[in-house]
């Protein structure tokens, strides 16, 4: 009777603790929206069933030999003085050595291919955003059409997206998790990141380093809209805010340690304001902002 209470309450305890752990999982990166992301998630989960070929069949033997070699089974023989067996050394050695060559060759072809400030294919120009962290919130410049937001970013679906990185403060990590690659935000330099989204809806974007007290509340949306009309739209509503950003005096003051910003609008900013805010650091790696902007340039 006891033993079955005690069942009782372990289950309903591994329920309500699992329940506890999982409620937070969104598993955003099982559920891509780019190709980027997609790619990303075809490696992650190829990794895995490579490494399982070792953990699962580790996980059986275990079960398997705490069983064949239990206290009560007396027909196993007891063989302190053995060391050695070939057999064996073969399939510890070779599997593990087999897995390692098929990730490494993987991930090589991966890294190359997923390069973060590698444009993506397409027939469709890519648009130029203009990323900057701040504490705690995230800046984005849109230089062709003059305009910024504080933690909302927009563009039309099925159009590539070039984003320049750069932070105002510590180093920062920018990551929307559904579209795919994280980039570093590193005061002074320019870094640059190409995602895509393949479908419309709002995203979470969000900050992937610790940076300080109000990190926790460093978060943004991005919203891949249906068509480029709805982008002009878009476009129009923060055209329409009587707020600006016409000086670097405008940013500093913008850029004030602040936590749980809500979503602004800036109807004007200088299309040269990345680069004004580059220049503010000595020593800054980039002095011009070109069209052939390469990763040569940021380090």
């Amino acid at each position: 009777m006891k033993t079955s209470r005690y069942k009782n309450i372990l289950s309903g305890g591994f329920v309500f603790f699992m329940s506890l752990f999982l409620s937070g999982c969104q598993f955003a990166l099982l559920d891509p929206k780019g190709r980027i992301g997609a790619a990303e998630k075809d490696l992650i989960i190829t990794s895995l069933l490579l490494m399982l070929i070792v953990v699962i069949p580790v996980i059986l033997m275990t079960f398997y030999f705490a069983f064949k070699y239990r206290e009560s089974n007396t027909d196993e023989k007891y063989t302190p003085e053995w060391s050695h067996s070939t057999k064996i050394e073969l399939v510890v050695w070779t599997v593990p050595i087999i897995i390692i060559a098929i990730l490494g060759t993987i991930t090589w072809r991966s890294t190359h291919a997923l390069d973060p400030r590698q444009p993506i294919e397409s027939s469709v120009e890519p648009m130029k955003i203009e990323v900057v962290s701040l504490d705690w919130k995230w800046l984005f410049i849109y230089p062709d059409q003059q305009i910024a937001t504080i933690n909302e970013v927009a563009f039309p679906k099925g159009v590539p997206v070039e984003f320049h990185v750069t932070s105002n403060s510590v180093m920062n990590s920018f990551f929307i998790p559904q579209l795919g690659s994280q980039i570093y935000a590193m005061t002074g330099m320019l870094n640059k990141l190409h995602l895509i989204a393949d479908e419309a809806g709002t995203f979470d974007g969000i900050s992937a380093g610790y940076s300080g007290h109000g990190f926790s509340g460093m978060k943004f949306k991005a919203l891949a809209l249906p068509d480029q009309a709805s982008f002009d739209a878009w476009v129009q509503k923060v055209q329409a805010s009587e707020n600006q950003m016409k000086t670097l005096s405008d940013f500093k003051t913008i850029a004030k340690p602040s936590e749980n910003v809500p979503v602004s609008y800036y109807s004007h900013v200088p299309s040269d304001m990345l680069l004004t805010i580059l220049n503010q650091f000595e020593g800054s790696l980039t002095c011009t902002i070109t069209p052939e902007f390469s990763a040569e340039q940021t380090f």
